[in-house]
């Protein structure tokens, strides 16, 4: 027992097993920075997502385009509907250099938000988009995916294989050109050396030893 008056100093020698101090509020300013930091990055990357799922094509066109009259009617009866602003996606037939400009026959296809084709097969048929500028073919593809917006100039029928096609035919007021679509591979599960891939032609397989 220790007398009255001769309590040991506690603070002389720390017990070996104890753990270091640490002072949590010196480093209490650098976590508060980085929660903020967080949270604007947060909010920046909220925004560049929102920027890339805008539309491609300008809101003057996208409020007078007749988005209510689906494409089938459309190719149904186009002269009805002479005039009207129409934006429609799909992918690249044929590009053909004409004296008006660069005609494009496109297969339509259902669109997302953004406007860009799905890629699905499903279409609804085909049209005509004239750009009264010229566009260079090997750009302007087949397979490549164009949004298309201008107002209906009417008719023209062309043959298609061993039929006559009426195609409803737009005069360009904008169009968006789609970059190529990335690759996409699959493991083949009966195969362990072999997988499929997705591009621009179709599907694939391969197989390595």
């Amino acid at each position: 027992m220790f007398k009255e008056g001769n309590t040991p100093n506690r603070q002389e020698k720390a017990a070996p097993w104890a753990l270091p101090s640490y002072d949590f509020r010196a480093h209490a300013l650098p976590v508060r920075i980085s929660s903020r930091a967080g949270i604007l990055l947060l909010l920046l990357t909220a925004l560049f997502a929102a920027a890339g799922c805008a539309p491609v094509i300008s809101s003057q066109i996208r409020k007078e385009a007749a988005v209510e009259i689906p494409f089938r009617e459309v190719l149904r009866d186009p002269q009805r509907y002479v005039g009207e602003t129409f934006i429609w996606s799909g992918s690249i037939v044929e590009a053909k250099n004409v004296p008006e400009g660069t005609r494009l026959k496109v297969l339509q296809h259902p669109a997302d938000r953004q406007g860009r084709p799905r890629d699905v097969d499903v279409s609804e048929g085909r049209f005509l988009a004239l750009d009264r500028r010229y566009l260079d073919p090997s750009i302007y593809s087949p397979g490549r995916e164009v949004t298309v917006a201008g107002r209906l100039a009417g008719k023209e029928v062309l043959p298609l294989g061993e039929i006559q096609y009426t195609y409803p035919l737009l005069d360009v007021e904008e169009i968006h050109l789609w970059p190529r679509r990335a690759e996409r591979v699959y493991m083949h599960p009966s195969h362990p050396r072999s997988y499929w891939w997705w591009h621009s032609h179709g599907w694939g397989a391969r197989w390595w030893y």
